[in-house]
């Protein structure tokens, strides 16, 4: 069916149209730029970004936290996201300001979006918390993927097994004996329910005094939790899809809050996959903890660790250092890695 043809009136309005929405922002950018270039600034102090809205953030000053402003930032800064220490000048005119520079980072959580392009989630992380639940049914081979992420950028990841009041004996022997095989590695495991209050004051205490960032599939409870653990905030929650047992996403940016205690949580938006398409495969390997001490051994140096004659990660599974899930899932991950 072929286009039908614009008479020289439709294409002159439409034409017109577009003229009149470029001219309109180009006016809101130039209205943006006088502010960030006015005069009409306070002095510089320390801030920290507690929310990212595109080309704006909420930042509080420091010493003051619980009342953000909402800030533009200076062309020349990199990418900001919550978590992020910066130095912003509030403006004299009214609750907004500008950010000038970032501070340096100590660690940085990033993952790839659904074109491959890396995206940054928060900064300044001391504690990264997976938060799995009986449904949506957790895996191994997903697990894995979030603790290599942590692994690679160095942040301390915390296993957290949510929504236990939803296991019979039998599920919970089940899902302790899957875990087990973290906790022996070295991952720290806790257990919660946010129904019956199971194992939230040992999480409260984790979380004391530290940044932190749940991370996980959509529907795990990261937002009941948070709701918990900080009256009053009420974020949404959302409950499973009956079409496809997944969690449907209710957060939709990545937001600090503060414990009243101290410490702070980021809460990011539920993820259903964590993409490795960006790491190396020898940043995949390191990121299997109990892997490194095997590293460097194997008889030959291009080792795939697959039917090699002396494979130190072959001789480490026959002697019980390494578990055949594991290594199962280390060649999951590489294998959908090479995939085109």
């Amino acid at each position: 069916m072929s286009k039908r043809k614009l008479t020289r009136r439709q294409s002159w309005r439409i034409q017109k149209i577009q003229e009149e929405r470029v001219a309109r922002a180009r006016k809101r950018e130039s209205k943006i730029e006088e502010e960030l270039q006015s005069e009409d600034l306070g002095p510089e102090q320390e801030g920290l970004v507690t929310a990212h809205y595109g080309a704006t953030l909420d930042i509080e000053s420091e010493g003051n936290p619980g009342q953000p402003r909402r800030c533009h930032l200076r062309r020349n800064l990199p990418p900001l996201v919550t978590g992020d220490k910066v130095i912003w000048r509030p403006s004299n005119k009214d609750d907004t300001g500008v950010v000038v520079a970032l501070d340096d980072r100590s660690s940085l959580l990033t993952r790839p979006d659904n074109h491959g392009r890396i995206k940054p989630v928060a900064a300044n992380i001391d504690y990264i918390v997976l938060v799995i639940a009986p449904v949506p049914v957790p895996h191994l081979n997903l697990i894995d993927r979030y603790l290599i992420a942590a692994e690679t950028v160095g942040i301390e990841p915390v296993i957290l097994l949510n929504k236990i009041d939803l296991l019979d004996d039998e599920g919970m022997e089940m899902m302790i004996d899957m875990l087990s095989i973290y906790q022996e590695i070295g991952y720290r495991i806790l257990t919660a329910s946010t129904r019956s209050d199971h194992g939230l004051d040992e999480l409260k205490d984790l979380l004391d005094e530290h940044t932190s960032v749940f991370v996980g599939q959509s529907g795990v409870g990261k937002s009941s939790l948070v709701n918990v653990l900080l009256p009053g905030i009420n974020t949404l929650v959302g409950e499973l899809s009956e079409a496809t047992g997944k969690g449907m996403h209710t957060t939709t940016a990545a937001k600090l809050f503060h414990f009243p205690a101290g410490g702070t949580l980021i809460d990011s938006p539920g993820i259903r996959e964590f993409g490795l398409w960006h790491i190396s495969p020898e940043e995949v390997i390191q990121g299997f903890r109990e892997f490194r001490p095997f590293l460097g051994y194997c008889k030959f140096r291009d080792c795939k660790h697959e039917q090699e004659p002396g494979c130190a990660i072959h001789k480490a599974l026959e002697e019980g250092d390494i578990t055949e899930e594991r290594l199962f899932s280390y060649r999951q991950i590489l294998a959908s890695q090479q995939q085109p």
